[in-house]
């Protein structure tokens, strides 16, 4: 799996584009950076980058990058709605894939130090990689913005990170740190600034202060006016939307904004999003209106229409959900994603990966996209029209299921992976020995929790296929009958690849445990697949 951080430098200047190119040039050009997403806005005057790489890469990029604007951005010029203390305004490190919270404090560290010798200009440190709770926020060091600077760089509590206590006029002061995945996120009012900025106050986790919070966690908020879209907006940043969705604060906007009699004409997300993010407003939305929304990508339409994302420009998924543009297998494509004549072609190959612990995977999540076909080809149809509740609740459990279980197709291959370098480790000394006994040890448990993992999702299918065996659509007799073979081929062989792992572990009691639980599974399995078919032989036409 290849290591990826995320570097999302704002810098003051939204409006000249010769300017907004040579920074990006200088990203493009630095070896190793992926440039994602370029995101200008003239009213902010501000533009967004974002891109990706190796730790060590995403800080040489964000230095040249810092360096270019050290030459053509002067802040004593600078007009604009975004507050902002710098010409590099703000500089965060994320974790994206493969890279632990510390190493991106690490490189906040190493990019505001280089950045302060090279250039000899202030840098703080907020967010994970803040040295002191008062710097924690970026509001808190923004605070006075640039117009304040001068002033605020002579008071000792204000002493930055990295660089001197002196004012440089055409930059400003560069704010750098680490944080989780923030997502920029704008609703569109057809209001005033003023009306837009109290709604933002209700909202906004700080709230008007500390007597007067607002209701959402994890949100920060303003409102300002875009004057080339004639309209308002809320412009939230979403710390953590784990804690609060992007429908959340949609929703809330909506509510608030009708108590004021305002129309909300549609949001804007400025930069990339996660999947997730947008997975989660769709459960959202089908929950609400007890919607029946299979399909990623139809779910993700669904979002874009309830939010309307695309009120001010087009939104692509395929050019703004991260995942779709850094896929996760790195440099090597995944089993899954190759053609079905190549997968098999490698199976056949003389390497011992993929093997059976990859086919047992596949054959299971092909039984569940079975069972699953034959519940759509039940629901919707007039003749089966009293099963649509039912169809409802049955084909979600195998569309999940498949998906889960088509990931450890993968993950199977990688397990035995981690065996094969456990055993390549050196065991010279008695120091080697130990360490290569406890990454074999390590790597012979995950290649028996693959499998395991296969058969415990399989088991939770069975009472649902059971279901649509008694009330499916007939024509799909056969295709039934087929998953539930698939199923069961797939625990056995989830069951032969435990065992062969479990032989050469040393914990006894994890053995046992093991050998139980995959053991109970299969004999389930057996029972539960002859009863599938014995069901569908019964039915008649």
């Amino acid at each position: 799996m290849s290591r990826l951080m995320e570097c999302v430098p704002n810098f003051s200047e939204g409006n000249n584009q010769e300017v907004i190119d040579a920074i990006s040039q200088a990203v493009v050009q630095t070896p190793g950076c992926v440039l994602l997403d370029v995101d200008a806005g003239p009213s902010t005057n501000r533009t967004v980058y974002t891109f990706v790489g190796r730790p060590e890469d995403v800080v040489e990029g964000a230095l040249n990058a810092a360096r270019t604007a050290f030459r053509l951005i002067d802040m004593s010029r600078h007009k604009g709605e975004h507050p902002r203390m710098g010409a590099l305004d703000v500089c965060p490190f994320i974790p994206v894939r493969g890279v632990s919270m510390d190493e991106c404090v690490l490189c906040a560290q190493a990019f505001g130090q280089r950045l302060a010798e090279e250039l000899g200009v202030p840098v703080y440190l907020y967010g994970e990689a803040a040295r002191t709770a008062s710097r924690r926020t970026l509001p808190a060091i923004r605070a006075g913005e640039y117009e304040a600077l001068a002033e605020k760089l002579k008071q000792t509590e204000w002493a930055p990170d990295f660089g001197p206590s002196s004012f440089v006029p055409s930059w400003g002061a560069t704010v750098t740190g680490a944080r989780r995945f923030l997502i920029a996120f704008n609703i569109n009012l057809l209001s005033t600034k003023e009306q837009a900025h109290r709604i933002a106050l209700n909202l906004r986790e700080q709230g008007r202060g500390k007597d007067q919070p607002g209701c959402l966690k994890k949100v920060q908020g303003i409102g300002w006016y875009l004057e080339e879209k004639n309209l308002a907006q809320v412009s939230t940043n979403l710390l953590d939307f784990e804690v609060t969705g992007l429908h959340t604060v949609y929703e809330e906007t909506c509510r608030e904004a009708q108590e004021l009699s305002l129309p909300v004409v549609g949001s804007q997300l400025v930069g990339l999003v996660p999947l997730k993010a947008l997975l989660d407003a769709a459960d959202f939305y089908c929950e609400k209106e007890n919607l029946f929304v299979l399909e990623e990508e139809h779910r993700i339409r669904l979002v874009v229409s309830r939010l309307g994302l695309d009120s001010l420009s087009p939104f692509n998924p395929k050019e703004r959900i991260i995942e779709y543009l850094v896929p996760d297998s790195g440099h090597e494509q995944s089993l899954v994603d190759k053609p079905l004549c190549t997968f098999i072609r490698e199976v056949g190959a003389r390497t011992a990966a993929p093997g059976g612990g990859s086919v047992a995977a596949a054959s299971a999540a092909m039984g569940a996209a079975l069972a699953s076909m034959a519940g759509l080809m039940t629901y919707g149809r007039r003749q089966f029209e009293h099963l649509d509740a039912t169809m409802r609740r049955l084909i979600p459990p195998f569309h999940a299921a498949s998906a889960e279980l088509t990931t450890l197709v993968d993950a199977d291959a990688h397990a035995f992976q981690a065996c094969l370098e456990a055993m390549k480790l050196p065991k010279n000394t008695p120091e080697d020995r130990e360490r290569r006994a406890a990454a074999l040890q390590e790597g012979l448990r995950r290649a028996v929790a693959v499998p395991l993992a296969l058969a415990e999702t399989v088991a939770s299918l069975w009472p649902v296929l059971q279901e649509l065996a008694l009330c499916g659509n007939l024509a799909c007799r056969s295709d039934l009958q087929v998953a539930a073979k698939a199923l069961e081929t797939g625990v056995f062989g989830a069951y032969f690849n435990v065992l062969i792992n479990l032989k050469d572990i040393t914990d006894g009691a994890f053995k046992d445990q093991a050998h139980q639980r995959i053991s109970s599974l299969l004999q389930e399995a057996k029972t539960q697949a002859a009863l599938v078919l014995e069901r569908l032989e019964a039915r008649q036409e």
